[in-house]
């Protein structure tokens, strides 16, 4: 009787069938994953075209200038104070007003420093007087001393020095304008009554019309810079407003620390509107007007490896440019070509006035 023996697969043949069901199995996702990208992709939308918008080059004048940033400075101005302590009387300034020159700001209490000049200046009229008397006895007849006219000369003179000190006193005690300009750092404080110690600012004074504009520049623009150019002002106070004047001045020295050299300006200020301590924006004018082709900023396109301008031109024109091209490219050809052709010998002629014969032939002579 004959066994039947069941044969079983091996593993290899198991491992290798389920590699393949893994591998049509992916293969199925895969398939269906780009079907349904296609699909979305086919169902989309295709992107707009690029908009491109483009502007006309033309050529225009351009002033070279120097830019800087600088500080307005008043042509004269001064922090008004006392050198003597007292107490005020009177005050005749007010926040912003205008001011003459000498005018009275401010009045400290001097009454005990009026009557002693007072005095003085009565002591002194006294000495003036026997002086006069003196002066007025002949010496001759020896109706005075030499040495009594001495004394009353000098009384006299010490007498008078006595006044102008006391005047001087006097005058300590009021504050006058050493110049005119407008008054007030916006507002004055000081009231009758209070007391003031000696050094106390009691207002500033600034003469604005015309003012000053300090700025520095770098050492190489030296030799494009000279007195009474023009300058122009921009400040952010007064957007749109330019403010013309002249440079004034170059300092002879050049900053060792930042190789900068100081200019100041003068410009005209009417109508007072620009004050000390503000900052503004210098253009100088160097030079004169070159003639450049401009081109709108938005139209250059900026590379690491420079910048690039894109043209537009008709069909027309780039046709002639591309023939210009080739022309210019067919020259260098054919010179070279020309260059290579080996050099023809010279062809020799014979002089057919005499053909070989038999017969001599004469030549011309």
């Amino acid at each position: 009787m004959q066994t039947r023996v069941e044969e079983k697969p091996s593993t290899a043949k198991r491992m290798i069938i389920m590699i393949v069901a893994v591998l049509v199995l992916i293969a199925v996702i895969a398939g269906i994953k780009v079907m349904s990208i296609m699909k979305m992709i086919a169902a989309g939308k295709p992107p707009p075209p690029a908009v491109v918008s483009t502007a006309k080059a033309a050529y225009q004048e351009w002033q070279p200038e120097l830019r800087a940033v600088g500080t307005l400075r008043a042509v004269r101005g001064a922090d008004l104070a006392l050198d003597v302590a007292g107490l005020v009387t009177r005050v005749n300034v007010r926040s912003g007003e205008e001011v003459k020159e000498g005018q009275v700001l401010l009045q400290l209490r001097d009454g005990e420093d009026v009557a002693l000049l007072h005095q003085l200046e009565a002591a002194a009229a006294l000495a003036e007087v026997t002086f006069a008397r003196a002066k007025e006895q002949p010496l001759a007849v020896q109706v005075i001393s030499k040495a009594d006219y001495d004394q009353a000369a000098a009384d006299l003179q010490a007498k008078q020095a006595a006044v102008a000190q006391q005047r001087v006193n006097v005058a300590k005690k009021q504050l006058r304008a050493p110049f005119a300009g407008r008054g007030g750092a916006g507002i004055v404080t000081i009231n009758p009554g209070a007391y003031l110690s000696s050094g106390t600012t009691i207002v500033t004074l600034q003469q604005l019309d015309p003012i000053y504009v300090d700025f520095h520049l770098p050492q190489k623009t030296l030799a494009e810079l000279r007195t009474g150019e023009k300058v122009s002002l921009t400040l952010d106070a007064f957007a749109g407003k330019a403010f013309e004047g002249t440079l004034s001045a170059i300092s002879p020295k050049v900053d060792s620390d930042t190789r900068n050299v100081q200019l100041e300006a003068r410009v005209p200020n009417p109508g007072r509107v620009l004050t000390p301590g503000m900052f503004a924006n210098v253009s100088i004018d160097v030079g004169s007007k070159q003639r450049h082709l401009t081109l709108p900023q938005t139209a250059i396109v900026y590379n690491p490896y420079g910048e690039t301008v894109f043209v537009v031109k008709t069909k027309a024109e780039a046709d002639r440019e591309q023939a210009a091209e080739a022309a210019q490219n067919a020259e260098p050809i054919e010179q070279q070509a020309r260059s290579r052709m080996p050099a023809r010998r010279p062809r020799r002629t014979r002089d057919r006035s005499c053909q070989p014969t038999r017969r001599s032939c004469a030549r011309p002579s």
